[in-house]
């Protein structure tokens, strides 16, 4: 079965128009079908529009939203209630083109995990929101060493299975693809359609820009040093030890060798605070791995994946 998770807030007049559209793609795959709508928190009438949808077809899920709580906690709520072996999320603003379903689902029939869409000629201001997600996209490949064209482009295509254990939050739904890859996920990248939007505003804003950055941070941190946090706290600790030892030994230095009192020099203060800095982060280092123990044992997680096996007893 097919999953179409899909995000909606304040998207009124664009849902009808996108449920016939998906409707007609999605007849033509061939395949069972179920479109999963998450209202969040929208303050128009998309609530009654979604509940007339599922009225009229029972492969309508609506989950309705207490208030808003952005776009990634919507996208991670369509994939729990997400029956499908295979999940597409998209937007709910006609700017993706349900007829690229199909092209997607070939691509996973290549044998890849997940498919990532590539707005290639993208229908959107071209400063504000093209240049800036250019730079962005730039930066996440560089960094994650996940390169693709459009991390923010939010149809694409996953095997359940490398998405069903993903835990995203804050605006870490366009990191999916790098949390897939470190499960072994064979990723690839499509162009795909953009229009522009015809009804409604956008809810993106410029502040968002930082939003990803700091989002970026953590995926870096959790994917090199998830199960090993001393490994970083331990190294800053180090780093700040061996400022206080050189700070202080020129400080004694200047003292007895050149007369110079320590009250005349940063050096005495730069030693203590260096040498507080430096116990603290191995403290913090030794809490993180305390944490981190407590997190996979507590809760029988394994520390390493299984893609098959051969002449292997189930449950052994």
């Amino acid at each position: 079965m097919i999953s179409i998770t899909i995000p909606v807030y304040n998207e009124e007049k664009n849902l009808p128009i996108l449920y016939e559209k998906l409707q007609a793609a999605l007849q033509r795959c061939g395949q069972s079908w179920e479109i999963v709508l998450v209202n969040d928190g929208s303050r128009d009438q998309s609530a009654a529009v979604l509940d007339g949808l599922a009225a009229k077809d029972p492969r309508i899920k609506v989950v309705h939203f207490r208030k808003n709580f952005g776009q990634t906690a919507a996208m991670m709520a369509g994939v729990d209630h997400a029956s499908g072996d295979v999940i597409i999320p998209m937007d709910a603003d006609l700017q993706n083109d349900p007829e690229d379903i199909p092209r997607l689902l070939e691509k996973l029939d290549d044998g890849y995990d997940v498919v990532s869409g590539w707005r290639k000629n993208r229908k959107d201001h071209a400063v504000r929101r093209n240049l800036v997600s250019r730079i962005a996209n730039r930066l996440i490949s560089l960094i994650s060493g996940v390169h693709l064209h459009d991390y923010g482009c939010s149809l694409k295509a996953y095997r359940k299975s490398v998405i069903k254990d993903v835990r995203l939050y804050g605006e870490m739904h366009r990191f999916i693809p790098i949390y897939a890859s470190w499960l072994g996920a064979r990723i690839t990248e499509i162009p795909v359609e953009h229009y522009a939007r015809q009804f409604g505003s956008s809810n993106y804003g410029m502040e968002r820009v930082v939003k990803v950055v700091l989002d970026l941070i953590v995926v870096k941190f959790l994917a090199r040093y998830a199960q090993k946090p001393m490994y970083v706290f331990g190294f800053a600790g180090l780093c700040s030890f061996a400022i206080s030892l050189v700070s202080g030994l020129l400080a004694f230095y200047l003292k007895f060798a050149r007369g110079i009192s320590f009250i005349l020099t940063p050096l005495p203060l730069l030693f203590v605070m260096t040498f507080v800095t430096g116990v603290m982060c191995i403290l913090m280092g030794l809490l993180a791995e305390i944490i981190m123990r407590i997190y996979f044992e507590a809760q029988g997680k394994p520390t390493y994946l299984v893609r098959e096996t051969r002449n292997l007893e189930v449950g052994r």
